[in-house]
């Protein structure tokens, strides 16, 4: 009987250690409902229907979470890409879960698209914009957006405090935004946002990993400045959170030297590229604000390929990294489906003229098994030798083991390792 309960309590420790350190890939699926709604077919390469896209992506993709953004009252804007709102994202987010899929919610604080350039006050918000009252609002409106989603069988296991949060969030104008050369009371004002919006997580959904998401991973520099910021400002956080397009961000190497960067100052924070994308066909080379990497990865179904591939590669050297999300994969939109979103962006991972399957979808799995079942190292540690290791293992969440450990995942000077029965 105390063989049987040892061994149970070993399963259930690995098996809680390893849902709070899995490697998750997905991607953002925020359109999906609308396409479905317009009856936008998803073929496969050969020209067979996909009905259920998301038991597709979980069963034939290999992916096991799914990103979805959230608006205050996006009724209050044009864009007919921004529905997002509350009772849209709860529906959304029960169907994720009941696939057995974990959840990420991506909170924009705004009415609007909220990005390095656009961090607008939500209309509602804006009756009162004292620090004071704007940190309520994000407290309340973060607990009950978290609890109506408990309530409906959509709990969050991931919640972004922010989108692209770079330079802030919140902004009355210009003074507002965090740039290296901001005063103190500036960054004090941006964080003590942040820590109401966590504040709220922890009440609300308190297993739920909290996701710090900037856009600066062309900038190692910046990105560890930011964090160095967060870190003196007493945010909590879990997971930072980077955007990674090869267009905006420069290099995969320059993408290395951050993400080495941050492991070396901020060795605690796993890193999840919660956003990602590569154009398929047509390049805007026109575009100033674009860096043409045609001549790395190619416009076409083959270049989007590549992109994946290499950047599984890349991500595969890192340790700190544990999530990957592509960024808008179900784009698939022409003739009447125009109506969901215009202008093609051509980055998805269906062709929007075809309706057919990209490649590139499939190579994401790369991302997965490059991991090694969750980055567990070599040697197994065999149970003659766990008396003489007990003095030099901690748990993954940082403690110390001072007994004979289970069997489980542990870390051994920096190293992960896995004590077998």
């Amino acid at each position: 009987m105390k063989k049987m309960l040892l061994l149970a309590l070993a399963g259930v420790m690995a098996s809680h250690l390893q849902a709070q350190n899995a490697i998750n890939l997905g991607g953002d699926i925020s359109m999906l409902p609308q396409y479905e709604s317009a009856n936008t077919p998803y073929y496969r390469s050969n020209g067979a229907k996909i009905n259920d896209v998301l038991d597709y992506m979980k069963t034939n993709c290999k992916m096991n979470a799914m990103r979805v953004r959230l608006f205050v009252e996006p009724d209050n804007t044009t864009d007919i890409t921004l529905v997002q709102d509350l009772d849209y994202v709860t529906q959304l987010g029960k169907r994720i879960k009941d696939k057995g899929m974990d959840f990420m919610l991506s909170i924009h604080y705004s009415d609007t698209w909220a990005d390095p350039s656009h961090q607008d006050i939500p209309k509602s918000w804006t009756k009162n914009t004292a620090t004071d009252a704007l940190k309520d609002s994000v407290y309340n409106y973060t607990l009950r957006c978290l609890t109506h989603l408990k309530d409906n069988g959509a709990t969050p296991d991931f919640v972004q405090i922010g989108n692209e949060v770079s330079y802030g969030m919140l902004w009355r104008n210009n003074n507002d935004r965090c740039y290296s050369n901001a005063s103190n009371s500036t960054w004090k004002r941006f964080t003590d946002f942040l820590s109401a919006g966590a504040k709220a997580v922890r009440e609300a959904t308190p297993n739920a990993k909290i996701i710090l998401h900037i856009e600066r991973s062309g900038d190692p520099s910046a990105s560890t400045s930011f964090f160095t910021k967060m870190k003196a400002n007493n945010v909590d956080y879990d997971i930072i959170g980077l955007s990674y397009y090869p267009f905006w961000h420069k290099s995969l190497a320059t993408l290395s030297n951050t993400l080495n960067d941050l492991a070396t100052s901020f060795p605690d924070k796993p890193v999840q590229i919660v956003e990602t994308a590569y154009y398929y066909k047509w390049f805007p080379t026109n575009d100033s604000d674009y860096d043409d990497t045609t001549g790395t990865w190619p416009a076409t179904p083959a270049g989007q390929k590549q992109f994946i591939e290499d950047l599984c590669n890349e991500l595969a050297k890192h340790d700190n990294v544990t999530g990957l999300y592509y960024w808008f994969p179900e784009e698939n939109g022409s003739g009447a489906t125009k109506t969901v979103q215009k202008p093609w962006i051509n980055r998805g991972l269906w062709d929007n003229e075809t309706h057919k399957i990209n490649s590139g979808i499939l190579s994401l799995q790369n991302f997965l098994t490059s991991k090694e079942a969750l980055g567990i190292e070599q040697p197994k540690a065999e149970s003659s030798q766990l008396s003489t290791l007990n003095c030099q293992l901690s748990t993954l969440s940082g403690q110390g083991v001072t007994s004979t450990p289970l069997p489980s995942i542990y870390v051994k000077k920096g190293k992960k390792i896995y004590i077998k029965n």
